[in-house]
């Protein structure tokens, strides 16, 4: 399938498939299970319905915003995932780069395969003259040696990143059986780039495109597993340890989300894992607009989990979320063309979305509210 025939989000999934070793592409797509939950992420778009205005002048639709005092030229931005260099050789590069020219935020999982610093400086030749900026925040596990945790906050600090999402749905790795059945591994040739540090006492090597594939070699992460005992006084640490904006990612339960609220982290993205974390829990957009009566805009509130058209992006916005986070699309257009894969797949979403907005009667995102949505009456 050649690049002009790739039409939206699912054409660019159907070559990422083609293209994938079909180990890896497994991966990418199971969830926890039996995937219900995965697939509901989906279907739940699917049930909404959109009741549209017209007669408006939308000679000019501006899909702008501000988050955190930053502005951004879209509300899709890029969940963060691991190993994304299982989908491409430049991987989390690739894509910073990608949402750097397109004016989104990039966030980066702590297990990248290439580090915090590098994924900084790999931006540098595109933010240099001012016409574009780079907008990253870091994603933190709590990790059973906590002084890595902390110190890949400050690092990150160091870097010019400019939030914190602590995942707070992953004490334990989900029950993923796609990958069990494959006995999946991550290559040999590929390792976790933030702890290359602390295997070595000394700091990452600097990205070097001439020999990518020898970086970050056999960094034994066994070393580095999860904290399952992460709990409410750690985000407060967390919080008193940054002055960078702290937000939990993971959250599905109202109760949860007034708890974020209570102890001040600054948002949450509403989120299931993309399904692969505790399966038969709810579709993020159907918990949606209970955790957005809840916190009142006390603090902002993200989703991510099923976005695969412009009218998802709209419909979230419409139920209430700030901005939405897309994963799987990030890995397609990886997959499919490297940078220039996910340069497509952000236009092709963000020009859905701009027509979504247009042909709904709405010229700026601050108009998308609520009464969009067809409610039956």
């Amino acid at each position: 399938m050649k690049m002009q025939q790739i039409t939206c989000l699912a054409d660019l999934e159907k070559v990422a498939i083609e293209k994938l070793d079909p180990n890896i592409n497994t991966n990418f797509q199971t969830g926890a299970m039996d995937n219900l939950t995965r697939d509901d992420n989906r279907k739940a778009y699917d049930r909404i319905r959109l009741i549209p205005r017209v007669l408006r002048d939308v000679s000019n639709v501006d899909t702008g915003l501000s988050v955190f005092g930053h502005h951004f030229k879209s509300p899709v931005f890029f969940s963060p995932s691991a190993s994304q260099r299982l989908a491409h050789t430049d991987g989390e590069l690739a894509a910073s780069r990608s949402a750097c020219k397109h004016g989104v935020l990039y966030c980066l999982s702590s297990l990248s395969n290439y580090s915090i610093e590098e994924v900084s400086n790999c931006v540098s030749d595109l933010t240099q003259n001012g016409e574009n900026s780079s907008v990253r925040w870091l994603q933190l596990y709590m990790f059973m040696n906590r002084s890595v945790s902390f110190d890949l906050i400050k690092r990150a600090e160091e870097a010019g990143y400019t939030g914190i999402v602590v995942t707070s749905d992953a004490a334990y790795a989900g029950r993923r059986l796609g990958n069990i059945r494959n006995n999946f591994k991550v290559p040999e040739d590929l390792s976790f780039g933030n702890f290359k540090k602390y295997d070595q006492e000394e700091h990452i090597q600097s990205y070097s495109k001439e020999n990518p594939r020898q970086l970050h070699q056999n960094v034994n992460y066994t070393k580095y597993a999860k904290d399952p005992s992460l709990n409410w006084n750690d985000i407060k640490e967390i919080k008193k340890f940054t002055k960078l904006p702290v937000l939990l990612k993971g959250i599905l339960n109202k109760e949860d989300a007034a708890l974020a609220v209570d102890i001040g982290v600054d948002g949450i993205i509403v989120s299931n894992h993309g399904g692969r974390q505790l399966d038969s829990v709810p579709a993020s957009i159907d918990v949606l607009p209970g955790i957005v009566k809840l916190v009142n805009k006390r603090i902002k509130v993200f989703i991510e989990g099923g976005i695969l058209r412009g009218s998802d992006v709209f419909k979230a916005l419409a139920i209430g979320a700030d901005a939405v986070f897309v994963g799987r699309p990030v890995l397609w257009g990886l997959a499919y063309d490297g940078e220039k894969g996910v340069d497509l797949m952000l236009d092709l979403i963000n020009e859905e979305l701009r027509l979504t907005m247009a042909l709904s009667g709405c010229k700026s995102i601050s108009d998308i509210d609520s009464s969009y949505l067809y409610k039956g009456d």
